[in-house]
């Protein structure tokens, strides 16, 4: 599907086959178990989306945040846009994967990895949680594909998504990736969903067009308070101007009230998902 300039670096780490491509179209991609993860052109569509709309449904301004994967640390620069964050953790099992984007992404960390605010640990996000008795206002879940060989599966079930409740201040918010929203592909992204209402109040799915991966694709905002479609489009831009300084170049009030706006066939197959992902019967992507 891309034209590909130059593969600046191929490895298999420990747990996944990593990739950092130059393309013509795109510039930089990292692709992990050959998919696609992330763009240097599209970097700002996906990382904004991923990260805001949670981040803007916190109920005051966020002090504390959690990234679970986000190998490229995109998601962490994201998150560190708010002057408010004074601490942001970011766990990755993958800690080669994470190097390599220290050394070939600055493009996309934009030196988050040295900001002094950050802290990275290289280690299962799932045992962190379990250990560590700290809350956030706000944990991002920007992991790969639960692959039935691969490092995440057992981070989309309803038992990781308790813990993850559990890990967040009262009025906080988590967001996550959750899989392409392409009709006759909805049976990921329905489960996720059908199974974050097993656990949190607010379960809000929203998506974005993300052209390099040929597909639309699906996201997910769940919080214990704040319901994100219940913020209108002048809201969410006053919530932005005062959280996040200089603005940003994806998202804003209209872009939260199309993204939140789902086909109505996407919302029927939501409503007829009954599968809930556990740790005993794990979601696996084939």
């Amino acid at each position: 599907m891309h034209a590909i300039r130059r593969t600046i670096v191929e490895t298999r780490t420990k747990f996944q086959h990593a990739e950092i491509m130059d393309t013509y179209a795109y510039g930089k991609l990292l692709v992990l178990d050959g998919r696609i993860q992330s763009s240097q052109a599209e970097d700002f569509i996906y990382h904004e989306g991923l990260v805001h709309p949670g981040l803007l449904a916190t109920d005051n301004r966020p002090e504390s945040g959690l990234v679970i994967g986000g190998g490229e640390g995109a998601t962490l620069r994201e998150m560190l846009r708010y002057p408010s964050m004074r601490r942001a953790v970011m766990v990755d099992i993958d800690g080669e994967v994470v190097e390599l984007c220290k050394k070939h992404l600055p493009e996309m960390h934009q030196g988050a990895f040295e900001d002094p605010r950050t802290e990275v640990r290289t280690e299962d996000a799932r045992a962190y949680l379990e250990k560590s008795s700290e809350r956030f206002d706000f944990i991002s879940v920007d992991l790969v594909e639960p692959l039935e060989a691969g490092p995440a599966c057992m981070l989309f079930t309803k038992e990781f998504y308790t813990l993850v409740r559990e890990r967040l201040t009262p009025g906080g918010a988590m967001t996550l990736q959750a899989g392409m929203t392409k009709l006759g592909e909805l049976d990921f992204y329905t489960c996720i969903h059908r199974t974050l209402r097993e656990v949190f109040p607010v379960v809000a799915g929203y998506q974005a067009f993300i052209s390099c991966f040929g597909t639309p694709w699906g996201f997910i905002v769940a919080s214990r308070k704040v319901d994100p479609r219940g913020l209108a489009v002048a809201a969410v831009d006053r919530l932005i101007a005062e959280r996040v300084p200089g603005g940003l170049a994806h998202w804003d009030g209209i872009t939260q009230q199309h993204c939140l706006a789902l086909p109505k066939y996407i919302r029927v197959a939501i409503d007829a998902q009954t599968r809930v992902s556990t740790d005993a019967n794990p979601l696996i992507v084939a």
